[in-house]
């Protein structure tokens, strides 16, 4: 079977690259958006495609064709395409996009967090359907919570597309209606109003994806590729040292081990000396790889697949981070943090034990002693050791990784510094990191 999205072209590999994380409530159309986009730049096989509009119709689910574009390529990745398979992407004018972490995981917060840690920019998709979108921006809708949590991993670009603006006959109340809302939402969690596009777009039909929508003539504003174009570029810190989360390990036969990841800070590069923490595995790099091409060298913000000499498949996970050897990666034995609580039934003291999320890793933490509550609007200190913090709570508090893991002050990797508590298949808080206690590790 011939794969149904094609590799970047040659073109796409000259332009600015950005990381586009797809956020929003289940059944919004995340899916059938991300296809369509696919479909228009060019990055969808026609053949393939008629095959799956075809079967669509004969099951009388038409409007899933876009979405069953995904579900296919899902298909192909878990029978184990290649390294690179895990990102999808689409050309602009100005740029390479690559979307993170495709919509519909089954632990979808999981891989949002994760995704989001890695994204310059998000783009939450929200549905105009009546009771879809009063869902999705309630107090238990994905579409708030995934707002949150983009903003707290500190991600400050965003796009909004209204989805099924042909559901609702293209009404202009009900997109007014939908802005105000969102607007609110914006400010309340520190965006920008003013610089987040709220497009009303139609996935299905194709409206104001790539050109003017003829059904929405009173709206004014760019269509959705125009609004990529206008984000801006991230800054690419090259003279940090390196810092590359991993986010699968393959063994790959003839090649040997090979991890997969985006590069944070700092520039790799063939037969450099590395080593991967939390396990002190020390290495070189073979050669480096993105989408089916090599590479001479990677800086911030590439995805890569690194072929390592002298590691073994068993000795890395998911999680650990690549650096090289004169600057090891931190890890961590006690981290000092500033939270915020985002929900929690009850109240949380010393000795609560969630998850956190941080870049790709997940390792279980306590809460060993809460040092003092701030003012959520100025960050100043209210309280000194409280007793309790609960939801709505700001405060400082101190945490011990039960398992070893790398992380990095905020200040100084931001990428590494910011991560999301969760417990009860909720997450209970987003923070960032603000001292570390180094534990000691022995170099093998």
């Amino acid at each position: 079977m011939p794969s149904i999205i094609l590799n970047p072209k040659p073109s796409a590999l000259q332009k600015p690259h950005l990381n586009l994380a797809v956020i929003g409530h289940v059944d919004n159309g995340k899916s059938t958006l991300t296809g369509r986009l696919l479909y228009e730049t060019g990055y969808v096989d026609e053949k393939g495609f008629k095959e799956i509009e075809e079967m669509a119709k004969k099951m009388g689910k038409e409007d899933f064709a876009f979405a069953w574009i995904l579900d296919r390529f899902k298909e192909e990745r878990e029978r184990g395409v290649t390294i690179e398979a895990t990102h999808v992407g689409f050309e602009t004018n100005k740029y390479f996009l690559t979307i993170i972490d495709l919509p519909g995981h089954r632990d979808f917060i999981k891989n949002m967090i994760v995704g989001t840690s890695q994204a310059d920019a998000a783009m939450l998709v929200i549905s105009a359907r009546p009771g879809e979108f009063e869902t999705a921006i309630g107090p238990q809708g994905q579409g708030r919570e995934h707002l949150f949590l983009a903003k707290t991993m500190g991600v400050n670009q965003l796009i909004i597309a209204v989805n099924k603006m042909d559901v609702v006959n293209y009404d202009q109340k009900r997109y007014e209606q939908i802005k105000a809302e969102l607007v609110k939402m914006l400010k309340l969690l520190g965006y920008d109003p003013n610089k987040v596009p709220i497009i009303p777009v139609s996935a299905v039909k194709g409206d104001n994806i790539k050109s003017k929508s003829s059904n929405m003539p009173w709206y004014n504003g760019p269509t959705l590729l125009e609004a990529f174009d206008s984000l801006e570029p991230p800054q690419r810190p090259v003279e940090k040292p390196l810092r590359l989360p991993i986010q699968d390990v393959f063994s790959i036969t003839g090649a040997g081990t090979v991890v997969v990841g985006r590069v944070e800070t700092g520039v790799i590069k063939p037969g450099d000396k590395v080593i991967v923490m939390p396990p002190a595995k020390v290495g070189d790099v073979r050669s480096l790889e993105t989408h089916h091409m090599k590479l001479d060298e990677a800086k911030p913000g590439d995805n890569i697949g690194v072929n390592l000499r002298g590691i073994e498949k068993d000795d890395v996970k998911r999680g650990d981070v690549l650096g090289k050897v004169d600057n090891p990666p931190t890890v961590a034995e006690e981290i000092v943090a500033r939270v915020i609580i985002l929900w929690h039934p009850t109240a949380i003291g010393p000795g609560y034990a969630p998850v956190m999320h941080v870049h790709t890793a997940t390792v279980p933490v306590q809460i060993t002693e809460l040092i003092s509550k701030l003012d959520p609007r100025t960050g100043q200190t209210i309280e000194q050791k409280p007793q309790f913090i609960k939801q709505g709570d700001v405060a400082m508090v101190k945490l011990k990784p039960l398992k070893p893991v790398v992380v990095e002050k905020f200040s100084e990797f931001p990428a590494l510094g910011r991560f999301a508590l969760r417990d009860m298949g909720r997450t209970i808080a987003a923070g960032q990191i603000v001292e570390i206690k180094p534990a000691k590790v022995e170099i093998k």
